[in-house]
C-alpha cells in the first residue's frame, strides 16, 4: 500500500473548476442583462422554466431551474408580491404548491428576449453552432452519470 498522496489534475484541466469558469463566462452576459432589472439569475431561471414548461409543483420548479427546494421555498413569496409569479395550493392536496408565471412575469421574459437570444447569438457565433450542439449534448449525458456512493 503507497502512501503517496493522490495525484491530482492541475486546476487549469479540473472538470469542477473547468465548468464554474465557463459558466462565469456565459453567465456574465446575462447577469449584466438582468442588473438593471430587479431580477437576479435564480429569479430568471425561475421565470424561464415557467414561461416555457406552464405551471409545476415546486419541487419540479427547483429541479428544472436548478436550485435547492429551500431556496425556491424563499424566493417565491417576493416572487408573487412582485407580481411576476403565482401561487395555489391543489384543494385534493394542501402539501403542495403550484407555481404558475403572471402576465407580468411573461412580459418580463418577452422583454428580454431578444436580448438573451442576442447573447446566445454571440456564443454561438464565437463558439460555433455544431461546437455548441455538440457541448450541450456532452452536458446532458455528463449529467446521467451516478457518481454517488464510494
Amino acid at each position: 500500500m503507497s502512501d503517496d498522496p493522490p495525484s491530482f489534475r492541475q486546476t487549469r484541466r479540473s472538470l469542477p473548476i473547468a465548468l464554474l469558469r465557463a459558466r462565469e463566462t456565459v453567465m456574465g452576459p446575462l447577469r449584466q442583462m438582468l442588473a438593471t432589472s430587479g431580477i437576479n439569475e435564480q429569479k430568471w431561471r425561475v421565470l424561464r422554466v415557467l414561461q416555457e414548461r406552464g405551471p409545476l409543483e415546486l419541487s419540479q420548479v427547483a429541479a428544472e431551474a436548478v436550485l435547492l427546494l429551500s431556496s425556491l421555498t424563499r424566493m417565491i413569496g417576493p416572487m408573487v408580491a412582485e407580481g411576476l409569479i403565482t401561487r395555489t395550493t391543489p384543494p385534493e392536496d394542501r402539501r403542495k404548491s403550484i407555481v404558475a408565471i403572471t402576465p407580468a412575469g411573461l412580459a418580463f421574459v418577452q422583454a428580454h428576449a431578444a436580448q438573451s437570444a442576442a447573447i446566445l447569438g454571440r456564443i454561438e457565433a464565437e463558439f460555433g453552432h455544431d461546437r455548441l450542439e455538440q457541448l450541450l449534448d456532452l452536458l446532458e449525458e455528463l449529467q446521467k452519470l451516478d457518481l454517488r456512493g464510494p
